[in-house]
């Protein structure tokens, strides 16, 4: 799925930089790239299915048919939004959050567009920290009030 996005990358040896020799090797593209063009990929994928003599055809005739470089499922994948024990999947009612972030970890993601309650929630953490010689660091606990969201 990825083969395409491999580039050939060389190496030259020799005396005072001479390139009497050259090695050469097919190299991926960085992680990055890869990921993006899977997830593009696996958003685009044919949804298949098994015909009465077993072959995979598309689900959809009014679609292209796939060629060799697309991903095609016969299966939709799960919703993970929602508790599913087939799949063990959890759901995300109940998880936290964060409000501000775009990520997969925000809220607007996260809860499916369920939406999230806020509440205020005390936490105790390490604060004050002081290294003695030699060799350990010893904290106060601090108490702090935070806002907190978790989806609906």
């Amino acid at each position: 799925a990825v083969s395409n996005l491999a580039d050939v990358s060389c190496k030259c040896h020799g005396v005072s930089g001479s390139c009497s020799l050259k090695t050469c090797w097919l190299q991926l593209a960085d992680f990055r790239k890869v990921g993006d063009a899977l997830k593009e990929k696996y958003d685009s994928a044919a949804a298949m299915k098994l015909n009465s003599r077993g072959k995979l055809v598309p689900m959809h005739s009014n679609f292209n048919p796939p060629t060799g470089n697309d991903l095609v499922h016969i299966d939709q994948s799960p919703d993970y939004c929602l508790k599913n024990q087939s799949t063990g999947s959890l759901g995300t009612v109940g998880r936290l959050c964060n409000k501000t972030s775009e990520g997969m970890d925000g809220c607007e993601l996260m809860c499916c567009g369920r939406g999230y309650d806020q509440y205020k929630a005390q936490i105790v953490e390490r604060c004050n920290c002081k290294f003695h010689w030699c060799c350990y660091v010893k904290c106060k606990r601090c108490t702090k009030i935070v806002d907190q969201f978790v989806c609906k």
